[in-house]
């Protein structure tokens, strides 16, 4: 009854996300969720077996008899069931962590059998996320990234079924990302998982902007192909359904037609247009480049005239330093005076004034007054 018992524990610790591990073998690793749950299977029946201990590399963790436990040094979180010989831990901690070591006794008390078991404590995946980026040509990256987790591990399904290679530009289906081509669609999940935990994320994904086309054009041209519906100018009267990919393949759903069935294409071929779009924005970026010039060179023209006017204006100044003034000078003859007296003339001097501004350098220092001279009789 009371191995019954320990196994319906087991097992319903089990379908409740807990985590089971048989050290029942030399060097066995086992895993423990952060806060879960371990059970933990030590023996086949401890009451078959006269004396067992169980500690960690410092501390006896369990000991006892075949008919009672004699020491439990985590009895208040753990139990241990003699009849099948399996000890749970609850609440798990860091601390938990390490090498424990298993040592059988027989009736001699000597020692039978010895084994070691390293248990891990992990953090649990909490939850998953899905970043999707839109790259050159409708090229998607999606980044997965988990909420917790220790060692998290991831892997990528589409509709049910992991990504071929024909699929992906880039990066591998266990790696936290990767960049699909521009016809893949469906529904991508990415699942994130350790040794105590798994969790997933799902999307739909969409083709940045792009539709298929598939039409005739009026020379009987056929169109398909993928194009950026915000540029599109090839069968606008025709409404497109992208093709789905099988296996790595790309199979084309045809397009949905108007109700005359009747396909309408726009009359410019595909090259050509795209030679337009091209010739356009040359002749646009071209006229910005002339306009720029000649801006510039008016410019260039205004400074040169403003400096040459300057310079005249200053050589003008310079001329017009030195004002010349011009004195008149007389001699007056005054009266006769008594014979034996020669007259002296007098001499009447008039003011000479120089007007000078002032002087420049480099300016000339001579400066040339000229008067007339008469002699008054």
């Amino acid at each position: 009854m009371e191995a019954v018992l320990g196994l319906l524990v087991m097992s319903l610790l089990v379908s409740q996300g807990e985590t089971l591990c048989d050290g029942r073998k030399n060097r066995t690793l086992c895993y423990g969720a952060l806060g879960g749950t371990v059970v933990l299977q030590l023996m086949d029946n401890a009451s078959e077996i006269p004396r067992y201990e169980w500690k960690n590399e410092t501390t006896v963790i369990l000991k006892g008899t075949n008919s009672s436990v004699i020491t439990n040094h985590i009895e208040e979180r753990s139990l241990f069931t003699l009849s099948n010989g399996t000890l749970m831990i609850n609440n798990l901690n860091r601390k938990d962590s390490g090498i424990y070591t298993l040592k059988l006794f027989d009736k001699d008390l000597r020692i039978s059998e010895e084994r070691t078991l390293n248990l891990s404590i992990q953090a649990p995946v909490t939850s998953v996320q899905l970043t999707p980026e839109c790259l050159f040509e409708g090229e998607k990256r999606i980044s997965c990234s988990a909420g917790g987790g220790d060692s998290p591990q991831f892997s990528w399904t589409l509709d049910g079924r992991r990504l071929t290679e024909e699929e992906l530009v880039s990066g591998a289906d266990e790696t936290n990302s990767v960049t699909l081509k521009l016809n893949v669609s469906g529904q991508l999940v990415c699942w994130v998982h350790n040794n105590v935990s798994n969790a997933s994320g799902t999307m739909e994904l969409d083709t940045c902007g792009y539709i298929f086309i598939n039409c005739s054009l009026s020379n009987g041209t056929q169109i398909s192909q993928w194009v950026y519906e915000a540029n599109n100018t090839l069968c606008l009267q025709t409404t497109t359904v992208p093709p789905t990919t099988s296996g790595g393949k790309e199979t084309s759903t045809g397009s949905v037609k108007p109700s005359n069935n009747v396909t309408s294409c726009n009359a410019t071929e595909p090259h050509r247009n795209d030679e337009h779009w091209f010739i356009r924005d040359y002749l646009s970026i071209l006229a910005g480049v002339l306009a720029t010039l000649v801006i510039l060179i008016v410019v260039a023209l205004l400074i040169i005239y403003f400096l040459k006017k300057k310079q005249h204006n200053k050589t003008k100044e310079e001329d017009d330093g030195h004002e010349l003034t011009y004195a008149d000078v007389r001699i007056v003859q005054q009266q006769r005076r008594p014979v034996g007296h020669r007259p002296e003339p007098e001499v009447e001097y008039g003011q000479v004034k120089f007007s000078e501004r002032p002087r420049q350098p480099g300016a000339r220092t001579d400066d040339c007054v000229y008067s007339e001279v008469r002699k008054a009789r």
